[in-house]
């Protein structure tokens, strides 16, 4: 299980037009949680800090995963440039 996961991860990372589709479905995924949040669940959130806490952490990590993928995918896009001139 673990070597499939391992696989599938750098083939993710090693193919640009997968590796932008995954970030566009995680971009859509943490709007519609975001959503979720102020919309949806608002009220239930707002009965616990502890609840809202743990929302905004989830949310705060899951930015902070999206821009490390898009810089990741900005220095492998200029690496593939230099190494193709």
């Amino acid at each position: 299980m673990r070597k499939q996961i391992v696989m599938l991860s750098r083939e993710i990372l090693h193919d640009r037009g997968m590796r932008r589709r995954w970030m566009g479905r995680f971009c859509f995924f943490q709007i519609g949680y975001f959503a979720l949040g102020l919309w949806v669940i608002n009220g239930w959130l707002e009965q616990s800090l502890l609840r809202l806490a743990v929302y905004w952490c989830f949310c705060a990590g899951m930015a902070i995963l999206l821009l490390l993928f898009a810089l990741y995918d900005a220095l492998r896009v200029m690496r593939e440039e230099r190494d193709a001139e």
